[in-house]
């Protein structure tokens, strides 16, 4: 009796054109928030979205101050910046490393491909609540926005 050897389908990649253009749109919205946050400051306008959590509970989520810090980094204000959310700054310093990494392994012909492991996940999930619970203890007022 012959053994049947199994068929196995070759794995599609994607096209180049749809990589080009969702860098594209990502670009653009990046470019859309930057401007929008540059000119309009979230302390004094009132259409960026509210934290449901602080507004239930009076506590500061990992995220609280986010747009705030967004806003004074856009303005050079890197010390408010990192008062206003410094988890959002360590979070946006490693998201420029890895872009700059990737294109820096693009030029030199290297396979580029946005592979998180579960454990780094983990661990930022493990950091972010860490952070919101020790931004609202006593003693850490300078952690809140």
């Amino acid at each position: 009796m012959r053994a049947e050897t199994k068929i196995i389908p070759r794995k599609n990649a994607a096209p180049a054109a749809l990589g080009i253009f969702a860098g594209a749109v990502l670009l653009a919205t990046a470019l859309g928030v930057g401007a929008m946050v540059y000119f309009f400051n979230p302390s004094t306008h009132g259409f960026y979205p509210v934290c449901m959590f602080h507004s239930l509970t009076g506590l500061n989520c990992p995220g609280c101050g986010a747009t705030r810090a967004l806003y004074a980094l856009l303005h050079g204000n890197l010390r408010l910046a990192l008062k206003d959310n410094a988890l959002f700054m360590l979070m946006l310093a490693a998201l420029t490393a890895g872009v700059v990494w990737n294109i820096f392994r693009r030029s030199k012909k290297q396979t580029v491909k946005f592979n998180v492991p579960a454990k780094f996940l983990w661990a930022f999930l493990a950091v972010a609540f860490i952070f919101a619970v020790v931004r609202n203890l006593a003693g850490f007022e300078w952690l809140s926005p």
